[in-house]
């Protein structure tokens, strides 16, 4: 087991569920998906996350992802698991099984009924009790959640809670809170900060402090190679093959239907066999499809002029 800690870094790609035209689990996928995101310079993986399609599994499922794609692991990168519930019971059951599957931590998001600093502190406190000494990510997605959570009380969980070894940053796009953490005497120890929302600011997020990405892209290797540039002071050159992948990026961050892009061009590109989404949810009308080949192959040839 390769268990996570505050140096986490790199990319840690959210991986999506792959599933049937008919609804089922791919598990063939799942392993073609894993050696996909290998070759692809992944540092980390992340299930179950909310754009793997979570709620939609049924306990053994999400627990069928988990075993599948730790044995096709083996070891080689650390895994996080998704374990956000509605009560603790759930996520303590679940978090249990995956690290004695051999995950190396958890993501944890705050429930929509958090409303005060207080609350999503003791919130987080409670949920460490139940998983014990698991390492966990603290998931800051207020877009998704409805939950703002201000960096005093970030602050707090960090100091209170040891187990809390990494903020997943997805505030929109919120680099200020990036630069407010990183200062000098706010955290009492620190942690590892990976940023989501697609990539769309990573190289902005890089310049702030963070440590690289845990989100999603149909192509990881854009995340890849702005942190490995960013890492290396650079900037330009991170910049400009950034660009190059913006618009389709731009493209796949539209609520609803990002997903099924993601799925879409993941299946054109062989990494999955089916782009289909378990219901409800909906894959590209054929319009959509025409968009997103157009960006494909601008995207190429911007590439071929950046080589």
């Amino acid at each position: 087991m390769t268990r996570l800690t505050e140096k986490a870094r790199g990319v840690y790609v959210i991986a999506v569920t792959p599933f049937t035209e008919d609804g089922a689990l791919d598990l063939q996928s799942i392993d073609k998906m894993v050696d996909f995101y290998l070759e692809a310079g992944a540092t980390g993986l992340t299930a179950l996350g909310m754009m793997g399609e979570a709620p939609k599994l049924t306990g053994a499922e999400s627990l069928q992802v988990v075993k599948r794609i730790l044995a096709r692991l083996d070891g080689r990168i650390p895994m996080v698991v998704g374990v956000s519930a509605p009560g603790f019971a759930q996520m303590a059951e679940l978090t249990r099984a995956s690290m004695d599957l051999g995950a190396g931590g958890v993501m944890i998001a705050p429930p929509g009924s958090l409303k005060t600093d207080e609350q999503v502190v003791n919130y987080y406190r409670q949920a460490a009790e139940f998983i014990g000494d698991t390492p966990f990510v603290l998931q800051d997605f207020p877009l998704a959640t409805g939950v703002h959570i201000p960096v005093s009380a970030i602050a707090r969980v960090v100091e209170e809670v040891p187990t809390c070894v990494c903020l997943k940053h997805e505030d929109w796009p919120g680099l200020e809170k990036i630069t407010a953490l990183r200062a000098a005497g706010t955290l009492n120890r620190r942690i590892s900060i990976l940023c989501g929302n697609g990539g769309v600011f990573l190289p902005e997020e890089m310049d702030r402090g963070a440590d690289g990405a845990m989100t999603g892209f149909c192509y990881p290797e854009m995340m890849r190679d702005v942190v490995h540039h960013c890492s290396k002071d650079e900037g330009d050159r991170a910049r400009d093959l950034f660009n190059a992948y913006l618009p389709l990026a731009r493209y796949e961050q539209q609520p609803g239907l990002g997903l099924a892009v993601r799925k879409y061009v993941l299946a054109k590109r062989g990494v999955i066999a089916s782009a289909a989404l378990r219901r409800p949810g909906a894959g590209l009308t054929q319009a959509a499809q025409r968009e997103v080949n157009m960006l494909l192959a601008r995207q190429e040839q911007r590439l071929k002029e950046l080589d």
